[in-house]
């Protein structure tokens, strides 16, 4: 609340927030007094998700003392039934950034504005808001969360979706990376990044060494600051040529940044496919970038899953608005979640529980 307790000057101008009109008519009585007319209620538009099932609240804007002409009595404006309001005013008020008095003029209006016809949407709905793609909406279709939604309060359904979710999750047994392990992807989706953060965990983390390729075919696979960032974890970065010896040291890895693979031409990719079985790499990771739409998320995983890619990570995920179009992949997909990149460091901002870091994003409160 944003107004004394004592010594009002009449005539001032207050806004105070609270969660129901009940709280309101006593907040104003205990704080200013019978006196004090209500100029305008409205509700406040929560942030994110969390406003459609988290508690609403009010905006009440008040003046001590003599009332403003547009005002109303405080029963009228708070407690009448929903039609019989009084008809919706706007009223010059002081800033609320300011001292709510003698400050330039903003409008604020009338409860009518959307409080009486505010509602939660269906859970279906507030799923497609959140990134949901049509095909993991069609498969929840059949599950008793959604088919009983309606019956239940929202935030109890999407407690249970998130159960639901994550048991699905954990019904697929993760793959451990092999040692010898190739990471993949189309140009621009931050390849590179997401080795050297791997690296950078298995060096610091895991206290693991090994061996770094870089490889080329017909296009050039830059790696200066790949060369520079190896030199610091005390690796050496290598060029592979043919006939080199692949092997990785005891309890170590072979780690290999290739070229950028192309997306709906398998037939460019031959190199990259023939590379991958000669050296035996039995670890593929696909590293996919986040803010991508789910047209081109589908094309690039398809072109992943064709060259054998067996593990998955998302990039710029610290720049996505809705998390919720990586379930499909993350839950439904074949591949083992390796981890979200979710910040621009070379070490560091490596989330490696994926699944419940999406959920936490998509489902809050769950």
């Amino acid at each position: 609340m944003s107004a004394p307790t004592n010594n009002v000057p009449p005539g001032s101008v207050y806004r105070i927030v609270v969660r129901s009109a009940d709280e309101a008519v006593q907040t104003i009585r205990d704080q200013f007094g019978s006196e004090t007319k209500v100029l305008s209620v409205r509700q406040l538009e929560g942030q994110g998700l969390a406003g459609w099932f988290g508690r609403p609240k009010l905006e009440v804007v008040v003046q001590v003392g003599s009332p403003a002409p547009s005002a109303g009595p405080l029963a009228a404006v708070l407690a009448a039934p929903a039609g019989e309001s009084p008809e919706p005013a706007v009223v010059a008020v002081a800033d609320e950034s300011a001292s709510l008095h003698g400050s330039a003029p903003v409008a604020i209006e009338n409860r009518k504005s959307k409080f009486e016809n505010s509602r939660a949407p269906a859970l279906p709905d507030l799923l497609r808001r959140s990134g949901f793609s049509e095909t993991m909406l069609a498969r929840l279709n059949g599950s008793p969360t959604l088919a009983n939604h309606a019956q239940r309060p929202l935030h109890v359904s999407l407690v249970e979706l998130s159960r639901e979710l994550r048991h699905t999750a954990a019904r697929r047994r993760p793959r451990p990376l092999p040692a010898r392990t190739a990471f993949l992807g189309s140009r621009g989706v931050g390849r590179t990044t997401a080795l050297c953060k791997w690296l950078a965990a298995e060096i610091f983390s895991r206290g693991r060494t090994g061996r770094v390729l870089t490889v080329e075919f017909d296009q050039p696979n830059l790696t200066a600051d790949l060369a520079v960032y190896c030199e610091a974890l005390g690796l050496t970065l290598e060029h592979h040529t043919p006939g080199l010896d692949l092997a990785a040291p005891a309890g170590g890895f072979v780690y290999a940044d290739l070229p950028g693979f192309a997306i709906g031409r398998p037939a460019a990719n031959h190199d990259l496919a023939r590379f991958l079985d000669a050296g035996q790499f039995e670890g593929r990771v696909l590293v996919l970038h986040a803010l991508y739409d789910h047209a081109a998320l589908r094309a690039a995983y398809a072109a992943g899953c064709e060259l054998g890619a067996t593990h998955l990570v998302f990039t710029h995920c610290d720049e996505l608005t809705h998390w919720g179009k990586l379930v499909d992949f993350l839950i439904d997909g074949d591949l083992t979640p390796l981890f979200l990149s979710t910040g621009p460091s070379l070490s560091g901002d490596c989330e490696e529980d994926a699944v419940n870091a999406v959920l936490r994003k998509t489902l809050p409160g769950a």
